[in-house]
């Protein structure tokens, strides 16, 4: 790869170039369409920017395959700048094919600042007719999986400062469009409730077609179900069939429906027939349920076990989210599915709300305020009782939002420094804050030895041995921010 600019970052054009990023990243607000939030960050990109054209392919994978990466397409959702059309050659790439494809098939970013010198690069006196210098490729990776490909072509040398801010784009861009994949799944599930109504088959025979290789038994007294249930199971009746699914079994229990089922391992490995149903985890974890996929060795059988509550059994925690940064609102809905807990639209002061502006909160009095990162503190607002941020997982928030609807806090340290006066306190706050102490006696309006007197009480009262030590005890402790 081509070396690209080194050296010290300038600040000025980073924090220039954060405000226009910020900018592209508030447009996403709201919005849950793949192609809507492509389109805003390649639009974004060429505009504030000056790129000469943007891309955001979207990974597309054929659940009929196993291997995540076998079949799987990248499909062209977004595309600014000097060329617009998205039918064109690079439409739909292979996984692995051309530079985008092996960006998403292993997970590395890729930079150069001399592309036509590129030996990748397939029509070179293209790059040379347009002046294109410049090329960044990022993947766009979650956790688990890529899920995209963003790439920007430049007639500029890329500096190092877009480079950073780019990279950080990536991140929003990528929380943003999977939280929309998610909800695409989920109205999917919903589009399916057409053939589940009250005047189709009850669920039983609709599987049993679905699973026309296979015996269904049905244990328990039928009842009908909630559409939300029925479009679940019955997906998964299409993903079973898909890998000829061997024995089904659908039970109705007092509080809960189940499917279990056994898939034969002899054609395919347990961990390739167990990836087509991470689709359903986040549906199933939506409306309450578990999802258990075990392997069964000796007999070559993989077990699958969907559990579902019936629809009055459903006790999930409620919340509000109400942030402003859209990175921040994206990733919180998320998390608060993983966690099975029911996001609220409407206006109810009695649901906790979860957000990052104090101003969004109005009259209630349960907020969980989301900080950017575990070391920074929340504001001391009396209704503020918990403290997140984004290093948090789906059971600690369940917890935070348990505790708080309890009226509990949460991860709150104490404020204030415990038995210290209000002129101490003061003293303290400028130390921290690097003044000296004459400095702080001028601030104060108070002489010299009085702010020593001050902090040798502090000193004493804190048990420590040297006023720096005082500083760092109430700094870790969160007395002072």
């Amino acid at each position: 790869m081509s070396e690209l600019s080194s050296g010290f970052l300038d600040s000025t054009r980073l924090l220039l170039g954060l405000r226009q990023a910020n900018e592209i990243a508030q447009s996403l607000s709201g919005c849950l369409e793949t192609s809507a939030i492509a389109g805003r960050i390649t639009d974004g990109l060429v505009e504030k920017f000056g790129c000469a054209f943007a891309r955001i392919w979207i990974v597309e994978r054929d659940v009929l395959y196993a291997d995540p990466e076998e079949r799987a397409m990248l499909k062209l959702v977004a595309s600014s700048g000097m060329y617009t059309r998205l039918d064109g050659a690079f439409a739909r790439v292979p996984m692995g094919a051309f530079k985008v494809g092996k960006i998403a098939q292993h997970g590395i970013p890729f930079l150069s600042n001399q592309l036509a010198d590129e030996l990748w690069v397939k029509d070179r006196e293209w790059a040379i007719a347009h002046q294109i210098r410049g090329f960044a490729g990022y993947p766009l990776a979650t956790a688990e999986q890529v899920i995209g490909v963003l790439a920007v072509f430049s007639q500029q040398a890329m500096e190092p400062e877009f480079l950073e801010i780019l990279q950080g784009l990536c991140t929003t861009v990528t929380v943003a469009l999977d939280n929309a994949l998610h909800h695409q799944q989920e109205q999917q599930f919903w589009h399916l409730a057409t053939k589940s109504s009250p005047h189709c088959a009850p669920l039983s025979e609709q599987l049993a077609h679905l699973l026309q290789q296979s015996r269904l038994a049905l244990l328990g007294t039928e009842r009908p179900l909630t559409t939300s249930l029925d479009c679940l199971f019955l997906r998964a009746g299409e993903i079973l069939n898909q890998l000829h699914c061997i024995y089904g079994r659908l039970t109705y229990g007092d509080d809960h429906v189940s499917l279990e089922a056994m898939v034969s391992t002899r054609e395919y490995s347990p961990d390739k027939l167990a990836s087509p149903f991470q689709e359903l985890l986040f549906a199933t974890s939506y409306l309450g349920g578990t999802l258990q996929i075990n392997e069964d060795a000796a007999q070559k059988l993989l077990q699958v076990l969907l559990v579902l509550p019936y629809s009055n059994c459903i006790l999930g925690l409620r919340l509000r989210i109400r942030c402003v940064s859209p990175a921040l609102q994206f990733a919180f809905t998320h998390l608060s599915y993983l966690a099975g807990l029911t996001v609220c639209l409407e206006d109810d002061l009695e649901i906790p709300v979860l957000t990052d502006d104090l101003s969004q909160v109005g009259a209630c009095h349960l907020v969980l305020m989301v900080t950017a990162l575990p070391q920074l503190a929340h504001p001391s607002a009396k209704q503020v009782m918990a403290k997140l941020d984004l290093s948090m997982s789906a059971d600690q928030l369940q917890d935070a939002i348990a505790s708080v609807t309890r009226g509990e806090p949460w991860n709150i340290k104490p404020s204030g420094l415990p038995g210290l006066s209000e002129r101490e306190q003061e003293v303290m706050a400028l130390l921290v804050k690097g003044l000296r102490d004459r400095d702080i006696a001028h601030h104060l309006t108070i002489s010299e030895s009085t702010v020593k007197f001050h902090m040798n009480n502090v000193v004493s009262k804190l048990k420590v041995r040297t006023r720096y030590q005082a500083i760092h005890q109430a700094i870790v402790n969160g007395w002072i921010t």
